[in-house]
């Protein structure tokens, strides 16, 4: 049985796709107006194009046995750019324009339909769609060949399944949760961008990059390092036989600077630091970004230093940003709708709604509707999901006590509709997904008192120490029946603080474990500051942007095992212009300014 792993993409992952882009060949492309951005005016011929073929092929379609009761047709029509620069050079500038169609058919009844997946017949939900890039030419007739196509796939492929669906549907026993298939929600029709078209400096980004890039040619312990600007804006279509007609426009901006290192014993070692905007004269002046930058190398240069901390469970303090990371994995995911359904789902909280599973202080809300927080940018809003309904906030959980699921238009067992949560990437069907998850508390207090108030923790528990996690880079939580229903979140900066008042001590090599029936009930008090963590979550409908918020959190008790390392030694040679280096001398920026290197 194959384990679904969700969660926020590691930092490392993130090194591996930015690495990847800037390694690309650049590909031609037509002179660019500097000052210009990319087009999000909305395309009249897309839309009605759209409009025309969904009509034709449902028209057609309603003859043939078995006949859809449902049809949408969703494009995602994007341009970005992406500038990626290390050591004070460029690596790669990339445009791309793209068009990409999702077609989207039903076959059987919102009851019982060609997505109805159980243990023994697979995962009939990918018979729901397939996918192609459309012309990027406002060309009817091209474009609506591109669909014919496409719909005459897909409704092969949906007819398919569903007769699957009904063999199997036969020969089973009840299911535990017998809900409908897709929920009937009500058209919505918004026809307008959201926002004006964006415009971009582009040469002007491209000698900001090398400037916040150079900035880590002066540290001789940073072995590989980037910094990537990604920029999008576009347009998404969405029509559907239910008399949807909806055109979202909008774009985001994020910068990310990344760097690697190594210990002497061989463990990677990662800073990353990540700024979101809707645009990129939103973020943060250079001297900001670069203070940032500087404080990565030291963490770098002080964690190759660091010692190996040992497994333990006791006191422990998570800052609001690696709180918010903490409730994304431990509890987010497990309130997502799709998984209190299925015979293969762990569904840790399914049967626990009106209950208690936080301490009654705590309240979470999952509110796509909300753009910052403590005027800090949330990547994980957005107007309406990807199944066309209107986004909401939802309170799932309300001092203390679960009330709601996190849903898409897959129902479950008393939840029968959408909340605006269906989410994925293109060319995978959407599922109930976290947007905004934001964590507030009625126990709080200021931080330096949680500090003095985390000290005597230690002191009670009769520890000689307990552990403060200042910043997390992501994690991963397992969901179905066939693995242990765990979690995993894996730290960057973590000290420990003594109880005989010594001073905090930096370790690396230590990953936050447990299950989350356990470790939530641990918390005992939070401070009265909301930090934000945004990322990219990847599950089974693929990578989304999304935010956490939450204040720092003190736990009674938390557990951490040993991190998985690799044993390859450091490089054997020193970087370019450090070689002149005594053996065991540091280099710092104070010391020397280096003129060269490579990534």
């Amino acid at each position: 049985m194959p384990i679904t792993r969700t969660g926020i993409l590691t930092a490392f992952a993130i090194f591996g796709m930015l690495s990847a882009i800037a390694a690309e060949k650049p590909k031609a492309k037509p002179p660019v107006d500097d000052s210009a951005g990319a087009p999000t005016t909305a395309s009249t011929v897309l839309m009605d194009t759209l409009q025309a073929e969904l009509a034709r092929g449902h028209a057609e379609l309603a003859k043939a046995d078995p006949a859809p009761y449902y049809m949408s047709y969703t494009v995602n029509d994007k341009e970005s750019l992406t500038i990626a620069g290390a050591q004070g050079t460029i690596l790669n500038t990339g445009r791309s324009h793209i068009r990409q169609a999702d077609v989207s058919i039903r076959i059987g009844t919102p009851e019982l339909d060609n997505t109805h997946t159980s243990s023994d017949n697979g995962n009939n939900r990918a018979s729901a769609l397939s996918s192609d890039v459309l012309p990027l030419d406002d060309d009817h007739d091209a474009i609506a060949r591109v669909l014919w196509r496409l719909t005459e796939r897909e409704y092969r492929n949906a007819s398919r399944a569903y007769a699957n669906v009904k063999t199997s549907k036969t020969v089973r026993a009840k299911e535990e949760d017998e809900s409908n298939d897709f929920s009937k929600e009500q058209s919505n029709r918004d026809d307008a961008p959201e926002k004006a078209p964006l415009t971009f400096e582009q040469k002007k980004w491209e000698e900001r990059i090398r400037k916040l890039s150079a900035v880590f040619r002066a540290y001789q312990d940073v072995e590989r390092s980037i910094v990537v600007l990604e920029v999008e804006d576009g347009n998404r279509y969405f029509v559907s036989t239910e008399g949807a007609n909806i055109i979202s426009g909008g774009h985001n901006a994020r910068l990310m600077a990344l760097a690697i290192s190594r210990a002497e014993d061989g463990m990677d070692l990662l800073r990353v630091e990540t700024f979101s905007a809707d645009t990129p004269d939103k973020f943060p002046a250079d001297d900001e970004i670069i203070a940032k930058i500087k404080k990565m190398c030291d963490d770098l240069t002080a964690l190759k230093k660091a010692p190996i901390a040992e497994p333990f469970s006791g006191p422990s303090l998570l800052s609001g940003r690696a709180a918010a990371v903490f409730f994304h994995e431990v509890l987010g995911h497990r309130l997502e709708g799709q998984r209190q359904r299925g015979d293969e789902e762990g569904q840790t909280f399914t049967k626990r709604v009106n209950q208690e599973v936080l301490p009654t202080f705590l309240s979470v809300v999952d509110d796509p509707t909300r753009t910052e927080v403590n005027g800090v940018t949330l990547s994980g809003s957005y107007k309406f999901d990807d199944e066309g309904v209107p986004s909401r906030p939802v309170q799932v959980i309300k001092d203390g006590v679960l009330k709601e699921f996190l849903m898409s238009r897959m129902p479950i067992k008393n939840f029968g509709q959408s909340n605006g949560h269906g989410r994925n990437q293109p060319g995978l069907m959407a599922v109930g997904r976290q947007g905004n998850l934001i964590v507030t508390s009625t126990k709080s207090i200021p931080e330096n008192e949680l500090q003095a108030r985390f000290l005597d923790d230690i002191k009670k528990s009769g520890k000689p120490y307990g552990l403060y996690f200042d910043d997390i880079q992501g994690g991963f939580t397992l969901t179905q029946r066939g693995s242990p229903q765990a979690f995993q979140v894996l730290p960057i900066m973590v000290y420990k603080v003594y109880a005989d008042g010594r001073p905090k001590e930096l370790v690396r090599g230590v990953d936050i474990v447990g299950t989350p029936l356990t470790a939530l009930t641990r918390i005992e008090i939070t401070g009265d500051t909301q930090q934000v963590f945004n990322g990219i979550c990847g599950a089974e409908s693929g990578s989304v942007p999304v935010s956490a918020a939450a204040p720092a959190m003190l736990f009674g008790e938390i557990e951490v095992q040993r991190k998985q390392q690799s044993h390859d030694r450091p490089p054997i040679l020193l970087p370019p212009a450090f070689d002149n280096y005594p053996p065991g001398k540091e280099s710092t920026t104070s010391d020397k300014k280096s003129s060269g290197g490579g990534q």
